[in-house]
């Protein structure tokens, strides 16, 4: 079976443990400055960034992005689900597919500057990995 899998695509930190800035969850959102209001005002956290259709959230180092999807893609069936970035898309694939584990789309580029691909744990749930291409996405954020 060899290294799992974000074992060796994420960050560890000294001692132990997996750095949480690689692990996020984003939410689907209708109107980007009441769920602004709400995670920053209401609940507290902290706002990292927010663009013309996103916004993102520290959680005790983890992300909570709230997208409303502007122009770019129409919400996906699955949403909201837990995002891991990972270092490489493919050797990512390759090894969720060694392990059996059910890939419901391979990877792809995105219209935001990532590289995405969706799998399934032993229960069905959706689960979505990320490499991003940081120039892209930020460019895909500021037009």
């Amino acid at each position: 079976m060899g290294e799992p899998l974000l074992r060796s695509n994420l960050k560890i930190k000294p001692g132990g443990g997996y750095d949480p800035e690689n692990l996020g969850c984003n939410l689907d959102g209708q109107r980007l400055k009441n769920a602004v209001n709400f995670y920053e005002n209401i609940l507290g956290l902290v706002k990292k960034y927010e663009y013309k259709d996103y916004a993102g959230f520290d959680c005790g180092g983890a992300e909570i992005g709230i997208k409303t999807w502007g122009e770019l893609e129409k919400p996906r069936k699955g949403e909201p689900v837990i995002n891991f970035l990972v270092t490489d898309i493919k050797e990512a694939f390759h090894k969720l597919k060694e392990n059996g584990v059910r890939i419901v789309k391979e990877p792809r580029k995105t219209q935001w500057g990532a590289k995405i691909l969706l799998f399934c744990d032993p229960d069905g749930n959706l689960l979505q990995m990320s490499e991003i291409i940081w120039s892209e996405y930020f460019r895909a954020c500021v037009s």
